[in-house]
Order: structure tokens, then sequence, then C-alpha cells
């Protein structure tokens, strides 16, 4: 499955979507709607204003539907919600360039405006919905004919994993998981789901087993004896980009938990992993982009400032730089204003405290008011990081803080940030026990992640760098 193209054909579709209805609605104006304003007809002449709507309007378009996560999971779409999505953001979309656009229309009586609203509705969610539901329908055809599939891992190995294949694979009409193999919980000589799946490795193996087959599913189907393993199998995979899926019990079914997303798949419980709703993901993603940007800007004299210091403060580079680890377990290389002395870890990783001699006088100062920090709105700016995240830490302290807190996996759910709830609350740590002690912090920001959480602690970290009261 190409996902980078199927993706661009919903673009594309969305592009000329966009470009035919502004077209027949600019005509639509000239026609009904100016003619019966000025009492006769009106000559149709493509002016600067069709042109420069020819040009935007789909890119507008385009644009809202980013926002609204449409482009997101493009193999996993419902034609019924597509429906509803649809209609929320051509509305939506209509309803700002009503404001923008034809407000200033000359109208003969207001009943214009809703006619022209009505009109550029009409035509936009026809002409965007149905090559929609065209490009959908092929996709779910596709998938519930075997032919796509997204490649899924079982977890379990006893009779509850091996009715759950059975199920699955006797189902006329696929829900589109194409099973790689299966892990066991324990480890036995035989396991009954060895005539029908691969047995590829135990629960240890987990994060190894779905990086090298792939895995963009995993189903666990343990015994009710096992059940006390679920966190800890959860906590091997929550860093994962994974839809993670597991046979519920009665009291499940009784309590409302089971939701029905398809009539031919088994019941299911889905494990949510939406810590925001899809739009305030892609605003918090541009929001740090455009912020990054300006504070770059905005600090230039102050970066010359930083520059000029470091390379006066000792003998070494400017910038110190090396990896750490990031959203769903992903290395990256994070830059830094370096604030200690050449080869200050050259018997190993250490972290600082507050009298350490390895860093330097204008390190000091550096960190009190977190300007070693600024160098990150390039990572940033090239997606590693976010303004507000867990800060990312080095696989040596995640090895680590993981043998005494399992659940710090959590925290990879997201990209990690240049300031966090946990700096705030608790400033850096100075060993792995301090690292457990903010760990709490973070794990309460990411469950209450919002753009409205961001933005107060964004505020709290510059009143903090500003009373220079930097840990």
């Amino acid at each position: 499955m190409n996902k980078r193209l199927q993706t661009s054909k919903y673009i594309i579709s969305d592009f000329f979507a966009g470009c035919i209805s502004w077209g027949l609605f600019y005509i639509f104006r000239k026609i009904l709607i100016e003619s019966a304003f000025f009492g006769y007809q009106i000559e149709i002449i493509y002016d600067r204003q069709f042109y420069l709507g020819l040009i935007f309007i789909p890119f507008f378009w385009i644009f809202l539907n980013y926002l609204s996560g449409y482009y997101k999971d493009i193999y996993r779409k419902s034609r019924l919600k597509e429906l509803g999505q649809t209609i929320t953001v051509s509305l939506i979309g209509v309803i700002i360039i009503f404001f923008v656009i034809i407000l200033d229309d000359y109208v003969f009586s207001y009943k214009n405006y809703y006619r022209s609203i009505l009109m550029l509705l009409g035509l936009q969610f026809i002409l965007t919905y149905i090559p929609r539901l065209i490009l959908t329908t092929r996709i779910v055809h596709k998938i519930q004919n075997r032919i796509f599939g997204f490649n899924t891992l079982l977890i379990g190995s006893n009779r509850k994993a091996l009715e759950l294949f059975e199920e699955m694979e006797a189902e006329k009409k696929s829900a589109g998981n194409k099973f790689i193999g299966f892990v066991s919980v324990t480890e036995k000589s035989k396991y009954l789901l060895d005539k029908n799946l691969k047995f590829v490795g135990n629960v240890n193996d987990l994060p190894r087993i779905i990086d090298e087959n792939k895995i963009e599913e995993v189903i666990i189907a343990i015994e009710t004896s096992e059940h006390d393993q679920i966190n800890s199998i959860i906590n091997k995979i929550d860093n994962k980009n994974l839809v993670v899926k597991v046979i519920p019990t009665l009291y499940d079914i009784l309590t409302g938990s089971v939701r029905m997303s398809s009539l031919y798949s088994a019941p299911l419980i889905q494990i949510s992993r939406d810590l925001m709703p899809e739009w305030q993901l892609n605003v918090k993603r541009l929001l740090d982009i455009l912020f990054s940007i300006i504070a770059i800007i905005i600090l230039l004299p102050v970066y010359i400032f930083l520059i000029i210091g470091v390379k006066l403060s000792s003998p070494g580079p400017i910038l110190y730089t090396h990896e750490r680890i990031g959203r769903y377990g992903k290395p990256f290389r994070i830059y830094k204003f370096r604030s200690m002395f050449m080869n200050s870890e050259k018997n190993g990783p250490a972290l600082s405290s507050d009298n350490d001699s390895r860093i330097t006088k204008f390190g000091k100062f550096m960190r009190k008011v977190r300007l070693d920090e600024v160098p990150q709105f390039f990572n940033v700016i090239k997606g590693d990081m976010s303004l507000v995240g867990p800060r990312p830490e080095r696989q040596y302290f995640i090895d680590q803080i993981i043998k005494e807190a399992p659940h710090y996996s959590h925290l990879q759910k997201v990209r990690p940030g240049i300031t966090s709830w946990g700096q705030v609350k608790f400033g850096y740590a100075e060993n792995v026990e301090e690292m457990i002690e903010r760990l709490k912090y973070d794990l309460i920001y990411i469950e209450n992640m919002s753009l409205y959480i961001d933005f107060k602690i964004m505020i709290y970290t510059v009143k903090i760098i500003l009373q220079r009261r930097g840990k």
C-alpha cells in the first residue's frame, strides 16, 4: 500500500473540486446576483478576483481539510464519517469565504446572500464528496477482499487467540488484518496457534518484532489468567505508532465499552491513542512552526550575544549536539548552546547539578535563564520536537528510568518539547531519581493535553526565564 500516493489522490481531487466550485460560483454571481442588482445582464469577465480565487481558494480548502485531520489514516476511512466530515468542513469554509469575499457583493436583497451561500455550499460539497466517495469505496472494497491489509501481530497463544483468529479469517469481508504471526505471554514447547500462525517470539521481544515486521496493528487476545500482563504489554508498545485492540470481557460489553466500527469485524476494544482532537494536534504543529520562526527572528541579537559568550567562555564548538530519543522512540540530534567545558563526559554520560564544575561561568548564566535551549527552535521546525512536551532524554538514562518506572514509555507518544510541565514544576533533574519524580508531571500533562495547557506552560516558562528561577 502506497500511503503517499493514495493521500495525493485525495489532495488532487480536493484541489480540482475547489477550482471547479469557485469557477461555477463566480459565473453564478455574475449571471444571477450582480445582474439582478444592476438590472441588466452582466457580461462574464474573468478578472483579477477570479484568478486570485482560482489560485488561493483550492489551497484554502486543502488547508481546512488538513486541519480537520482528513488526510490522516487514509486507509482507515469510514464512508459515513467521511460524509459528516465533508459537510462540516464545507460549511465552516463557506462561512469563512462569505465574510471574506461574498459580504462585499452587490446584492438586490439580503435573500441573495442566502442564495450565494447555499450555491457555494452545494457546489463545494458535491464536487468534493463524489470523488472522495469513489476513492474511499475502492479502498474499502480492496480491504474487504483482502487485496490490501494492515500488518497485524496477535498477542496470545491459547484458546481465546485461536478462536479470535479463526473468526476473523472466516469473515467473508475482511477488517483489513493481515496476520504476520503471534507472540506468546508465557513460554511453552507447543501452542494452539502453531498450525495457523508463525510464532515470532515472546512479550519481551515486542519492540524488536514490531520494528522488524513493520507492524501496524496489535490485537491482544490473552487468557483471563494472564490479564495481569496487560499493563506490561501496553508499556512495551505504547511508544509505537500502532492501532492496539483487545478482546472485551463480558463486563466491558455490559458497561458499554465495546463500540461497533464495522459490521463485519469481530467485536474488539480499540485502545484510544488520541491525546488531543486531530484539529488541535494540527494547529499545535502549525503554531510550533510559526512561533519558532518568529522566535528565531526576534532572538537573532540574542543568538549573536550567546555565540560570542560561548566562544569567549572556553575553547570548543559553539553548539553542542548529541542523540536523544523522540516520538515513537526514534532518535534525533538535539541542538544546544554549549554550556560545559570540552570533554566533560569523557567518563560517560552524567547529569549536571547546581555546583557542577563541568559547567562554564557563562554556561551557568545560560542555564539559569534557559538560553542554552534556544537552538532547539530549529529542532521544532524540523519536526523532531514541539514547543511544549516532555523533555527528551538520552537512551542511557531511559534504560535506567524504565527499570524503576516502566510507564516512562508513555511519554514517547508525543513529540518532546523545549519546555514541559515537568520542567516548569521541577526543573532540571540531577539524577535518575529526580527524573522519575519529574515523570509524574509529564504524565499528567499527556493525559490533559490541550492548546490551553500548552499556552499556560509557555507563559509560566517565560515567567521563570524573566525571574531567573531556572533550576
